[in-house]
């Protein structure tokens, strides 16, 4: 597959919407800790090389991109908690992360590039949805690298907290160690409840 380029910026920018965010999330299907989203604006003169959809990179390169995106790009990264998730449902928080991301950028953006087939219902900015944008555009890919390094980290830490259920390695994703760990350990107060496996795990009994 080709890399992400920058024509839906420039498209973007002929119409004079000069500052244009791309927006990403990461942490949808994992069944512990909030989602995470990402909103970039790129300086179309200091575009990092290797920018790509974050599932295509390996860790260290992720890192390296997102060390870099900081020092050249306008970045805001922001979460929905895990009560949120449970209460809105994961959809809903998904993009209320990104309305958040957003609005943490230095200066709202003319326009916005969000991944996915739907905007967020709130969403008061020019804003186009495009599919597999993380593997189409410049700026979605540079912050679906920025929304999957810092969720990453922050279940590094809460790892720290909660030992034993593998988030390090697994970022709460719902893998074979993470669900024996859910059965021998129990729940924690990050475990979405809204989630099938944990929800039938609290009323199996």
């Amino acid at each position: 597959m080709s890399p992400p380029d920058f024509l839906h910026e420039t498209a973007a920018r002929a119409r004079g919407l000069m500052r244009v965010a791309g927006v990403d999330e990461a942490g949808r299907g994992p069944l512990a800790g909030p989602v995470t989203a990402a909103a970039v604006v790129l300086d179309p003169d200091r575009i990092p090389e290797g920018l790509d959809d974050s599932k295509r990179l390996r860790p260290h390169a992720r890192a390296r991109l997102a060390e870099a995106l900081l020092s050249v790009a306008d970045v805001s990264v922001a979460h929905a908690s895990v009560e949120e998730i449970d209460r809105l449902n994961i959809l809903r928080a998904s993009h209320l992360a990104m309305l958040r991301a957003l609005a943490g950028l230095i200066r709202p953006p003319d326009h916005v590039l969000i991944d996915g087939p739907m905007l967020p219902r709130d969403l008061a900015l020019s804003a186009e949805a495009v599919v597999k944008g993380d593997a189409r555009s410049l700026s979605i890919a540079a912050a679906s690298i920025m929304a999957k390094t810092w969720r990453d980290r922050l279940m590094v830490d809460l790892a720290q907290q909660h030992p034993g259920y593998g988030w390090e390695h697994n970022a709460g994703y719902p893998t074979r160690c993470h669900k024996i760990a859910m059965r021998n350990l129990g729940l924690t107060p990050h475990h979405r409840r809204s989630f099938r496996p944990v929800h039938q795990m609290l009323y199996q009994d």
